[in-house]
């Protein structure tokens, strides 16, 4: 064990002398953090109560029921500007947002005509599918009203009847509440902070953790310590207990600079949160083991390292939320290392599902990092 111990000190301190590797575990994830946690808090802005999202509203001569709609439009977070025509600006640019009327509507609505609407936008894939909801709701909703109030009034339906109409209290009321505990999808820093937490140590454990194994071997190093008095399972073991502490020092830094310089709320059961990190770099110095076990050169631990991270960020729900992904794709999750992460950091997180739900992740989590470790020792060489 002292053997062991012993090659893993100076694995890490060689690796802290790298200046990639510093960079890497220090000063690119509070660049990511903040990235990728503005572009996904997007969506989350109008959800959560924030500011209203402005959208012009296109038509000639309106008549009384832009009123109406204007004030569906609002009811739903939006914040209309109404124009007879959408011109670009002096960019040349057009409106993010427009939502587009016949002209004269209200005239083709009283003579029981159809009246076509469109919306575009140019928001991003996370959100455009709830811009699509909630224009759809202001707009059924305007109808709602229209039918209530032409059924009211003897005659041709009137700016006062809807005037009058808005001013009733609402016979039916729905109230919408969770079943269980917090039920938001993660955006914002809430998903990227656990994201880019797993995608980085696995990335640094497949590239640097890999690489300097491949430059021992090709260096004679490792030929060396064959000849040291230590038997091939303290040499194994004192790799692997480098590349762990290198993934805990991850880990330790980012979850410091999530909490103090992003007010990261890790939620009520911290110590299953531990536990789920400390087995994803487990598994993560496992599988920094096993390829720089099989990898040739240091270019190829480097090159299929990249590769390997970036796809199983991509496929584990590190980049984004997994649920705003296709039904196929949040099926191949669950059989990915990331995924089986994201899932148990998210329901200790954001849904607050108690400490037991993280356990059968834990059990996979660790068996799978046995596996790899046991793979990386029976390829493992001297040279």
């Amino acid at each position: 064990m002292r053997n062991a111990l012993f090659i893993a000190w100076h694995d890490v301190r060689f690796q802290l002398r790298q200046g990639s590797t510093l960079v890497w575990v220090f000063v690119m994830p509070p660049i990511f953090f903040y990235f990728i946690g503005t572009v996904t808090g997007g969506m989350a802005g109008t959800m959560s109560g924030g500011t209203a999202t402005p959208i012009v509203v296109a038509a000639q001569a309106p008549g009384f029921l832009q009123d109406q709609i204007d004030l569906r439009l609002r009811d739903n977070d939006f914040d209309p500007e109404w124009r007879e025509e959408v011109v670009p600006d002096e960019a040349g640019n057009l409106p993010r947002r427009v939502l587009t009327f016949d002209n004269n509507f209200s005239d083709q609505v009283v003579a029981g005509e159809a009246v076509k609407a469109s919306f575009e936008t140019r928001a991003s894939a996370l959100s455009r599918n709830y811009e699509v909801i909630r224009i759809q709701r202001s707009l059924y909703t305007a109808l709602a009203d229209i039918v209530t109030a032409d059924a009211r009034t003897a005659g041709e339906i009137s700016a006062a009847a809807l005037l009058e109409l808005n001013g009733e209290t609402r016979v039916w009321q729905l109230d919408v509440a969770a079943a269980g505990k917090r039920q938001v999808i993660p955006t914002g820093f809430q998903q990227a902070i656990p994201g880019i937490l797993v995608m980085f140590t696995l990335l640094v454990l497949l590239t640097s953790g890999s690489s300097m194994l491949v430059v021992e071997r090709k260096q004679g190093l490792l030929r060396r310590l064959a000849y040291a008095p230590m038997s091939r399972v303290e040499v194994v073991a004192g790799k692997w207990g480098g590349r762990m502490v290198l993934a805990t020092l991850q880990i330790g830094s980012a979850v410091l600079i999530g909490t103090l310089l992003f007010n990261m709320q890790w939620g009520p059961d911290v110590p299953m949160i531990i536990l789920v990190l400390a087995s994803w770099a487990a598994f993560c110095a496992s599988a920094g083991l096993l390829l720089g076990s099989v990898a040739r050169t240091e270019g190829q631990a480097s090159g299929l390292g990249v590769l390997m991270a970036n796809a199983l960020a991509a496929l584990g729900g590190c980049w984004w939320p997994i649920e705003v992904t296709p039904a196929w794709m949040q099926g191949l999750q669950n059989f990915t290392p990331t995924g089986w992460t994201m899932d148990a950091l998210h329901k200790l997180i954001s849904f607050e599902a108690g400490a037991a739900s993280a356990v059968p992740y834990i059990i996979i989590l660790l068996t799978s990092s046995l596996a790899v470790a046991g793979l990386a020792v029976n390829r493992f060489k001297y040279e």
